[in-house]
């Protein structure tokens, strides 16, 4: 399986944490509005549209879109995170279904059968990537969209997502990220065009420290977003 089991174990200790916003998980809490904001923009809307969420955790975003009118599955290998996802759906009264398989097992049995596949915050965390990538294609309805989200690897990215991120600011704990694993645009376009999805466009995210706020803006060079479609 395309599994890196000490980023399990990692996560999974954290998970009782994952539903407050003032924790490790508050980066997630804060930029959940700018991820869905992206994601209703690209691909037209919510309501009525079968959404895949691959790498879900705890399920913020996973709620998020079904709240807007979205049928969500979402999937995830960390079972102490699907806990407290499943938990959670007690409180706030939103239906999502969670399942522990990954995205490879899920394209061989459902393949195309969503109109939209989203993978935030979670390529930089496996063995292989691009195998997630091809999954999304695999998944998604032919014209339907994928979303990325992920982390450049450069200079800047180590000092801003590492440095900065875990050592400085203390906004994730430390060894959350491992610098190795970063993304360049360019290798995750190549994946894309290796699985046959079209690239759409790129979108970065960035940070103030001083006023504690992110935003949507045209710079790559840290974290950013990325959108794809299946060609009919």
């Amino acid at each position: 399986m395309n599994v890196d089991q000490q980023e399990l174990a990692k996560f999974g200790n954290l998970a009782a944490r994952w539903w407050d916003a003032n924790s490790e998980f508050k980066p997630l809490h804060d930029i959940n509005p700018l991820r869905l904001q992206y994601i209703e923009e690209k691909i037209g809307g919510f309501a009525g549209k079968q959404v895949l969420d691959v790498g879900c955790g705890g399920g913020i975003l996973s709620e998020s879109m079904a709240k807007k009118g979205a049928i969500v599955t979402a999937i995830d290998m960390s079972e102490a995170a699907l806990s407290v996802a499943k938990l959670h759906l007690y409180e706030s009264q939103v239906q999502v279904t969670y399942r522990a398989i990954t995205a490879e097992a899920l394209a061989v049995e459902q393949p195309a059968q969503f109109d939209v596949v989203t993978c935030m915050e979670m390529l930089e965390h496996v063995p292989a990537p691009a195998s997630i990538i091809q999954a999304c294609h695999q998944l998604v309805k032919p014209n339907g969209y994928t979303v990325f989200s992920t982390i450049n690897r450069n200079p800047k990215a180590y000092l801003f997502a590492i440095l900065g991120a875990e050592y400085l600011l203390n906004l994730l704990p430390k060894g959350t990220h491992d610098y190795a694993k970063f993304i360049r645009p360019a290798e995750l376009a190549t994946w894309a065009r290796e699985a046959d999805l079209d690239i759409q466009g790129f979108t970065g995210m960035s940070y103030n420290p001083l006023t504690k706020h992110y935003w949507l803006n045209a710079d790559i060079s840290v974290n950013y977003l990325a959108y794809a479609q299946r060609p009919a």
